[in-house]
């Protein structure tokens, strides 16, 4: 298994002391937040099964996300609701999330690991010093484990939605446009949690 903990051994010879590593979840779905995760792992942690959250099963998913809670020296999760996912658009959305995570840690970190390529939108920029790393849920152990606590969350908060709003089945497809999802809308029409604006196409189509 490749290192998890050489971007930050990396970050650290620069000189940075508190790291931390944020992620996204549900950037895609047609229904509920974008959720993202801050996390800063002491230095050199060994969390087994630790990766990027689609790789890890959901029965090891809930297990890492006790243990992060339990072991990191400081994490934070923020979502961003789909009014405001259509008020601002995903890109701007999922930036916010991931500034409004790294804000609530505390201690603040140094300098952040960011997963993907993207630092900015039209209407928003991370503020938090750092770099973007391409696939770094599976490269960065403090991106992992973001990963892992936004994907929990977000899967959790689904599944309150979908004892609140039954019909739509959100607890079997997470808000994914899924055949089910898409079923389900033609049926009942959007819920107060759909992004109204990811439903552009599917509400032309209704229109014919």
């Amino acid at each position: 298994m490749a290192d998890l903990w050489t971007l930050e051994r990396a970050a650290m010879a620069e000189g940075h002391c508190l790291i931390c590593g944020c992620d996204e979840a549900g950037a895609g779905p047609l229904a509920g937040p974008v959720y993202a995760a801050a996390v800063i792992l002491p230095q050199g942690l060994e969390l087994p099964y630790l990766n990027d959250s689609k790789q890890v099963t959901p029965r090891r998913r809930d297990r890492l996300f006790d243990e992060i809670q339990e072991r990191a020296l400081a994490w934070a999760v923020a979502s961003v609701s789909a009014r405001e996912i259509d008020d601002i658009d995903i890109l701007n959305a999922r930036m916010l999330a991931m500034q409004r995570a790294m804000d609530a840690l505390d201690p603040q970190p140094d300098y952040a690991l960011i997963d993907g390529n993207r630092d900015h939108g039209s209407r928003v920029a991370l503020t938090t010093p750092h770099e973007t790393v391409v696939k770094g849920d599976s490269r960065s152990a403090s991106i992992a484990a973001a990963s892992i606590l936004a994907k929990v969350s977000r899967d959790r908060y689904m599944e309150e939605m979908a004892e609140k709003y039954p019909q739509y089945a959100f607890d079997r497809h997470k808000g994914y446009g899924t055949r089910l999802h898409y079923e389900m809308l033609d049926k009942h029409g959007p819920s107060p949690i759909h992004r109204r604006s990811f439903l552009k196409k599917w509400e032309a189509a209704r229109r014919g």
